[in-house]
């Protein structure tokens, strides 16, 4: 058998940043048009990467809007082109696999902003396209398929279904065999072939138009700047859709019910979790919405699947407990957090929830687990507190005061990438008769941004000399074009 190629985490994470930001983009435009949007399937809009433990959800579009039952598929991409990943081998991997005809498509080009793997931008312009008219264009042969790629993509191939994109700003001037359009930058006519690869495009615009870079301006299928409202009636809507034959039809409901806003009969999400035929997500999702509403049999279920005989089920309900925002879900991942016999991915799962869940009360849980000898779990937990930082900075400083050396340096990286507390709270919390105290202000201070503290450092020149000396010597270090050089 041949070997197969991975993906390095770095290309992976770089990936998922550039789906989650599109995502996120998308979320951000269909709010505008007034729908009411979330995130279906769980993940689109993050970049969290679980390395051991390996979640296989239900195959969902990205987008639910709860107000209308449509659901959107987000594509992210850095050249715009109307393409798709297909397996004519594996139906599950197929580029329309779980979607339904009056689904949508969401086309956002995001571009590179910085030089980590996360640095990215989404562009404004977000394109519509209906799942119906790409299967249309599909059948009848208006696509092109490019050679398979390589191992490392998964032999899968690639379908395009043609199009023009505008390159620039413009105001379209002619259609005729081609597009032409003025660049509003220069007053240059730009023309645009309405034919690729023997394939005839529809022009999407009109003359006079006013045209924005990255618009699609012709192609094999209808491209919209906006997905059409529809009304329903929530409950009854998403009530019905609970019964669907199809798996990610129920999901799609489960999941709406925690969204619903309002109370409603308890009994179809109670009949999903009762069901032994029912798969074990859509089970979950149905006792998240009931745990939304204040239903103790939510809980209990969701708590069930903390010990159940399977690792990804664990996790998945770790995940979800970090979104239900209750003082019980604190409780029930500290447990875990302290659950010696949970895998360490679990835990490290549950210190990263509680992180999402941002709850003061749980923060000398996370501050203990960095006494944990598992790496992996002190990492999780001290990137939860910095992200809590914003809402509870204070509470750790506090902390920071009274940490064991075990403790300290977990709290200072997370206030050290904070970088907002207040500058004389934090030397008031440093003992000037502790070493490890002062060495670990010294690296938060340090590494943190000289410009937003630098009226007040020459107060901590008089006041403690020895620090700020330390602070600066860091400052004069890490601001170096030697400091992050490498052999090769």
């Amino acid at each position: 058998m041949a070997q197969r190629s991975f993906k390095t985490d770095e290309s992976f994470l770089e990936k998922l940043a550039i789906g989650a930001i599109g995502t996120k983009r998308t979320l951000e435009n269909l709010a505008l048009q007034g729908h009411f949007p979330v995130e279906l399937e769980r993940g689109s809009t993050g970049y969290k990467i679980w390395k051991t433990i390996k979640i296989k959800r239900v195959r969902v579009p990205d987008i639910l809007c709860v107000n209308s039952g449509i659901r959107i598929e987000s594509r992210s991409k850095t050249k715009l082109v109307i393409s798709m990943s297909h397996s004519s081998a594996d139906e599950t991997r197929g580029w329309d696999f779980g979607l339904k005809n009056d689904d949508y498509v969401a086309l956002v080009v995001c571009e590179k902003n910085g030089e980590e793997p996360i640095d990215w931008v989404a562009d404004e312009n977000v394109q519509y396209i209906k799942i119906i008219d790409l299967r249309s264009a599909f059948e009848a042969n208006k696509v092109i398929q490019e050679k398979p790629k390589g191992a490392q993509e998964g032999f899968e191939t690639r379908l395009t279904w043609p199009s023009s994109v505008a390159s620039s700003e413009g105001v379209i001037t002619e259609i005729s065999n081609r597009i032409k359009f003025k660049r509003t930058s220069d007053n240059r006519t730009i023309s645009l072939s309405l034919s690729k690869k023997g394939i005839t495009l529809t022009p999407c615009v009109r003359v006079g138009d006013g045209i924005s870079r990255y618009q699609i301006l012709a192609s094999v299928v209808p491209v919209l700047k906006d997905v059409p409202k529809r009304e329903i009636d929530s409950e009854n809507y998403y009530r019905d859709l609970l019964t669907s034959a199809s798996i990610s039809d129920r999901y799609c409901a489960a999941k709406a019910y925690s969204f619903l806003n309002r109370q409603f009969d308890n009994i179809p999400l109670i009949d999903r979790i009762n069901d032994d035929a029912e798969h074990i997500y859509v089970k979950i999702e149905a006792a998240a919405a009931l745990a939304r509403s204040g239903s103790q049999l939510g809980y209990d279920f969701i708590e069930s699947i903390l010990n159940s005989d399977y690792l990804e089920h664990r996790l998945e309900a770790v995940i979800i407990l970090g979104e239900l925002p209750f003082e019980r879900s604190g409780q029930l991942l500290i447990r875990v957090l302290t659950d010696g016999t949970q895998h360490e991915e679990i835990r490290g799962g549950a210190a990263w929830a509680l992180g999402e869940l941002n709850l003061r009360s749980t923060i000398p849980s996370l501050i203990s687990a960095f006494n944990e000898v598992s790496l992996p779990i002190r990492i999780e937990a001290t990137r939860s507190l910095k992200r809590m930082c914003s809402s509870h900075v204070y509470t750790v400083l506090d902390f920071f005061r009274n940490a064991s050396e075990n403790e300290r340096p977990g709290i200072s990286w997370a206030l050290g990438k904070y970088g907002e507390w207040d500058l004389k709270a934090l030397v008031e919390r440093i003992d000037k008769g502790n070493l490890d105290m002062r060495q670990w202000g010294s690296y938060i201070i340090g590494s943190s941004n000289p410009d937003r503290i630098i009226n007040e450092i020459e107060e901590l020149k008089q006041d403690d000399p020895q620090l700020y000396f330390a602070v600066t010597v860091l400052w004069k270090i890490t601001s170096s074009w030697v400091y992050q050089l490498k052999e090769y």
